[in-house]
Parts: structure tokens; sequence; C-alpha cells
């Protein structure tokens, strides 16, 4: 095992601490050792093209923005052999929070993702993927939904 000397700042570090003691990390060490997997599973799950994945896309937007809620419906309905289901959260008088559960090919998940928190007036977007293997000739988008969202309506609608 090698040893490391890194330098970073105090209010970074005093975010790796809080981190450390909220999870209950024995150590500095081990937390980082963790840190760092997560980091780089992360990075390459963002650059590594032609593979399935499920993901979530998560994010808070405007919806007083002009005609942003309507583009973004209109994304989804484009996309719809990828937006598997959509979660609407009235957050405020002037904010929504949509999570929506994609699925297919990484890097159309990703560009699709990209394209969303891109919008203006999104103020906050995240896209977490998760690898999949589909069966033979089950393909993303394939034709009948799996589920339904928290107000039981059909896939691709939004509240």
């Amino acid at each position: 095992m090698e040893r490391l000397t890194i330098t970073i700042d105090d209010d970074l570090l005093g975010e790796v601490d809080a981190f450390i003691a909220q999870r209950g990390y024995a150590n500095r060490s081990e937390a980082f050792r963790d840190l760092v997997r997560s980091g780089l599973e992360q990075a390459n799950s963002e650059t590594v093209t032609g593979r399935n994945c499920i993901a979530t896309l998560s994010y808070v937007y405007d919806h007083a923005a002009r005609d942003l809620p309507k583009r973004l419906t209109q994304e989804a309905h484009e996309h719809s052999d990828l937006a598997q289901a959509t979660l609407h959260v009235h957050i405020d008088h002037g904010s929504c929070l949509e999570v929506t559960v994609l699925k297919g090919a990484r890097t159309a998940v990703k560009a699709f993702s990209d394209h969303v928190i891109a919008e203006r007036g999104v103020r906050h977007g995240q896209l977490v993927m998760m690898p999949i293997e589909l069966p033979h000739g089950h393909a993303p988008g394939h034709g009948h939904a799996h589920s339904t969202t928290a107000t039981g309506s059909k896939k691709g609608s939004r509240g």
C-alpha cells in the first residue's frame, strides 16, 4: 500500500471530517479511499460508451421560466424510448423538482440529461447512472410500461 500526502484547504477538510463523523469511518484514510472509489466510478460511468444503463435525472427548475415546463415535457415525449417515468414535486411557489427514470444506452441517457440540465431556468441537476444488462431482444423502449409514477399515471406523464 502506498502512502500519499495531499494538501486541502481548511473548509474542505472540515467537510471531509463531517462526512467521516456522519458515516462513522474509523479514520480519514478509509474515508478518502471510499471517496476516491466513488469519484472514479462516477467518472467511468460518464465516459463508458455503448453500454446500457438505468438512471435517475433529478433537477430543480423555475416553473415560471418562459415555456420551460412545456419544453421539458416535450423533451420527455420526444425521448420516450429513454424516459420511463417522471415524478413531479412542487417545492414552493416558483420551484419544482422532477425526477425522471431513464433507461437506454449511456451515451443517449447522458446526452438527454445534459440537454435538460442546460435548459434556461433549470437551477440544479444531477444524473446518477447504474449499468444494466438487458436480456437479448429486450431493448429500451420496448413498448410497455413496467411501473407507474407516484400518482399512478402511465409512463412518461407529468403532473
